[in-house]
């Protein structure tokens, strides 16, 4: 008597997907754009014009510490406050499972920079405008996170501030590495992918947090950063953004 073992091929296993909202705010407030007033623990008022980044490397993680790791060309995403369409992803390939958290970068890897343009597309195509402006033409590499806006306390920029975050690590003359991983949990849900069972994860991503995370950072001293070695340390605070809302499955 023959006994036949049978192990379903991992490229034929079934999948689904997750979607993922991130909503925008600023503390307990919704961000508007333009017309939004804020005021940070600096107590300077501010208001934002534009706030971009991006989502890539997604991972989904289970409660034994296994994970999936999306298929990088189908992992990246550009994350515009000023289309409401682009704050909701759909995370595809992802095995039927049960996820107890998710894994992301805010930026762009290097590996990804510093590829061929061919292989770079959609919201990464740095030549035909898909990527809204979030590429450095002279310095050759992406932007990670841009927050643009105005307040009273910039006078030195005329009422303006803007910061536009990128730098991962060089390409032959080493620089600064502002790519920072992000890990959301579930907290005591489970995002379940399976046949007619598409998750919906809510993140919330709070812009206080740039200006009043680990490190404070006052407008009027930091109305304007990109390259220098401050940026690491906005980098540092918008790791801290992301927080959890909910989960529910449709």
């Amino acid at each position: 008597m023959l006994l036949w073992g049978c192990q379903r091929d991992p490229e034929t296993a079934p999948t689904g997907r997750v979607r993922v909202t991130f909503d925008n705010v600023v503390g307990d407030k919704d961000l508007v754009l333009n017309t939004g007033t804020y005021t940070n623990s600096s107590n300077e008022t501010f208001s934002v014009s534009l706030f971009n980044y991006y989502v890539s490397n997604i991972k989904l993680l289970k409660a034994d510490g296994t994970s999936f790791t999306v298929p990088q060309d189908s992992s990246y995403f550009l994350i515009r406050e000023s289309q409401p369409a682009t704050q909701t992803i759909s995370v595809g390939q992802i095995p039927y499972g049960e996820y107890t958290g998710m894994e992301f970068m805010v930026g762009v890897d290097s590996l990804r920079n510093t590829m061929d343009v061919s292989k770079r597309t959609g919201v990464l195509d740095p030549v035909g405008g898909h990527s809204g402006g979030m590429y450095w033409d002279w310095n050759s590499g992406y932007i990670f996170l841009k927050l643009e806006g105005s307040s009273p306390q910039a006078v030195e920029t005329a009422g303006t501030f803007m910061y536009h975050i990128g730098l991962f690590g060089g390409y032959q003359a080493k620089t600064l590495n502002n790519l920072r991983t992000v890990r959301v949990s579930f907290t005591n849900t489970k995002a379940v992918v399976g046949q007619n069972l598409t998750p919906a994860v809510q993140i919330r991503t709070d812009v206080a947090t740039i200006f009043d995370g680990a490190t404070k950072i006052s407008i009027a001293q930091h109305p304007d950063v990109m390259v220098s070695d401050f940026s690491a340390t906005i980098a540092n605070n918008y790791s801290q953004m992301f927080r959890f809302v909910n989960l529910q499955s449709n």
